[in-house]
């Protein structure tokens, strides 16, 4: 007698969110952070007249004066539908390759030290100018997968990748509005990064290598913080 073929709901969204969770964390913020704009002044889609945007975007001078949130709390506004899905799209498919391959601590530590490097080269750009968005972070994202999979000889990948990469920095210098600062300083956070892994991986970093790639990560963070707030 041949069995019922049994149907199980919700698995592959459950493994696929074990894989990547903080991939799928960060997304849910920015979104969130997104609705939170259009319901506090934002019209329709666009939300540059959203109270937080003035509250806790990114902007030198009152950074230096003493608003340091800014640094962080920028990289989770957004200006339009078409700027959070652009953001979280690339998240969504750079977060599912990379997250799980480097695990969900390193994944973390790369975004946040790209995030920083992404606020200190948006200051380092333009100071006086109000930016916001994950864009800083997420070329971050983008230029570690890139060099991990080289590091790894996943070449195919590493080519696609970095094709990518080109057309966004076109995209960055083509377009006027775009803070062309915050994603060249993600890039190159991200990038520092990921030399750090594959560093790692190759034992150049010691037999304990994770804590070691883990404070290095935090150093590039804490350098970009130092950074912004000099330039500020």
């Amino acid at each position: 007698m041949r069995q019922p073929t049994k149907v199980v709901r919700g698995v592959g969204e459950a493994s696929l969110f074990a894989k990547a969770p903080a991939t799928f964390i960060l997304i849910g913020l920015n979104v969130a952070v997104f609705v939170a704009e259009i319901g506090t002044g934002g019209g329709g889609f666009r939300v540059n007249g959203s109270s937080l945007v003035f509250e806790f975007g990114l902007f030198g001078p009152l950074v230096a004066e003493g608003e340091w949130y800014r640094l962080f709390t920028s990289a989770f506004l957004h200006a339009s539908f078409l700027h959070i899905a652009g953001n979280m799209i690339l998240l969504y498919f750079l977060g599912r390759l990379l997250e799980p391959g480097v695990g969900t601590p390193r994944f973390v530590a790369i975004y946040l030290a790209s995030l920083f490097a992404g606020s200190f080269g948006a200051l380092l750009f333009a100071p006086d100018a109000l930016s916001y968005g994950a864009s800083g972070a997420v070329f971050g994202i983008l230029a570690a997968t890139f060099v991990i999979a080289r590091g790894r000889g996943i070449d195919a990948l590493a080519s696609s990748i970095g094709v990518l990469i080109l057309l966004n920095l076109a995209f960055s210098f083509g377009v006027p509005g775009i803070s062309i600062g915050a994603h060249l300083g993600g890039l190159v956070g991200g990038f520092l990064c990921a030399l750090l892994v594959i560093a790692g991986e190759r034992r150049m970093l010691g037999q304990r290598h994770f804590p070691a790639e883990m404070i290095a990560m935090s150093a590039v963070a804490i350098l970009s913080i130092l950074g912004a707030l000099v330039v500020a």
